[in-house]
């Protein structure tokens, strides 16, 4: 007599969520030989002299754990670079860690921090790893819209957000998806907001580098009262042209950062080795940040110059290599729609941006990657003004 054998039921801990979008898209750019400018990559290579150094490592014997906070000398190198740039000084021996790209430090930092029954506050439309750490930790997150059409803070209704369990407050600038950034007056207004608070600050700035305003860069660890309270997350991948690496890294006070260790040692341990090595000896040269600036602002310029005589509008990208198109003066489909149908038919991928709110807000637009060569913008460019 045979025994049937029941598969155990699976009680979800994340019962709404599926694949992301970027998946979704990527497969189905892949499937229809379209123009993919919808996942965040380059498609031109990284600088060879990069490919030199890994090289160089993985000969020279660099193939087995290296110390679980990252190797010294790219930790040295971050603490350089930050303190050059935002004039604020993180310990590299206790404030610094190197991650498994930015995705991994946003989990580990709120795995590590929020506690069942916090809140964390989330800025809408929202970059889609944040949610599902906070869900997995017992968390609930509490969404502040961004003003339309600007992508703009209400502070205002943020200070009513704010409750005795408000645990943690999560920022990204420049600002995915949106291609925009806070400035100096939004820093002091967050500034204000969280003084005499126990109130944890995640600073997402794996686009530091690309920032298009006359004002610089506003990271929080320009401001001390911010600093002492905040993670700062960032990333290799976007500043070096390396997404496929996963290397990024984490700046924090001791406190924060002693307890970010904890999750970090048990979820990766330890991030490549070699690599790890050739980027702290790549970024000796601060042109190979200081540059990349420019090389995305000429090319977020080039991409709009071709699209002017297109149907779609647009307000311009400020900040990381994406550009946001509305389309309303096209069609009155839904986003997700809309980027389906342009891409099966139309051969052109792009990311719906309704995707990065809980509710699925459609503001009927579309974000494209312009992180491409010029002849890849230029077919693309052609897609759209044809529309």
């Amino acid at each position: 007599m045979s025994t049937i054998l029941q598969k155990p039921p699976i009680a979800s801990k994340l019962p709404q969520v599926g694949t992301t979008i970027f998946t979704t898209m990527g497969k189905l750019a892949q499937e229809n030989n379209a123009i993919n400018l919808s996942q965040g990559f380059p498609d031109f290579s990284c600088s060879d002299k990069l490919i030199e150094l890994v090289n160089h490592y993985m000969k020279s014997g660099f193939n087995q754990y290296p110390p679980m906070q990252g190797v010294m000398p790219l930790r040295e190198r971050i603490s350089e670079m930050v303190e050059g740039l935002y004039n604020t000084s993180y310990n590299p021996d206790t404030e610094i860690t190197i991650t498994a790209g930015a995705t991994q430090a946003i989990y580990t930092a709120i795995s590590a921090l929020v506690k069942e029954e916090d809140e964390v506050i989330v800025f809408e439309p929202a970059y889609d790893c944040y949610t599902p750490a906070i869900l997995m930790n017992g968390a609930t997150p509490v969404y502040a819209q961004l003003n339309q059409p600007d992508f703009s803070v209400n502070w205002n209704s943020v200070k009513k957000l704010i409750s005795h369990r408000t645990k943690m407050i999560i920022i990204n600038s420049p600002h995915n998806p949106s291609g925009t950034v806070l400035t100096a007056k939004d820093m002091k207004e967050l500034e204000k907001l969280t003084n005499n608070t126990d109130i944890i600050i995640l600073s997402d700035e794996v686009y530091e580098h690309m920032c298009f305003t006359k004002e610089p860069h506003q990271s929080v660890a320009r401001y001390k009262n911010l600093a002492d309270r905040s993670v700062l997350v960032s990333s290799f991948g976007k500043t070096i042209h390396t997404t496929g690496w996963k290397i990024g890294y984490v700046c924090a006070p001791a406190n924060l950062m002693t307890e970010f260790r904890k999750v970090h040692q048990y979820l990766v341990f330890c991030v490549n080795h070699p690599m790890q090595l050739a980027i702290a000896d790549f970024m000796k040269d601060a042109a190979n940040y200081l540059e990349v600036k420019n090389f995305y602002k000429q090319k977020r310029d080039y991409f709009i110059k071709l699209i002017k005589g297109s149907k779609f509008t647009y307000e311009q990208s400020t900040g990381t290599y994406f550009q946001l198109l509305k389309y309303d003066g096209i069609s009155s489909e839904k986003d997700v729609d809309f980027a389906i149908r342009l891409t099966k038919e139309h051969k052109l991928a792009s990311i719906p941006l309704s995707v990065f709110y809980h509710e699925n807000v459609d503001n009927k637009l579309l974000r494209f990657c312009f992180a491409k060569k010029e002849e890849t913008l230029e077919k693309a460019a052609e897609v759209l003004c044809k529309l």
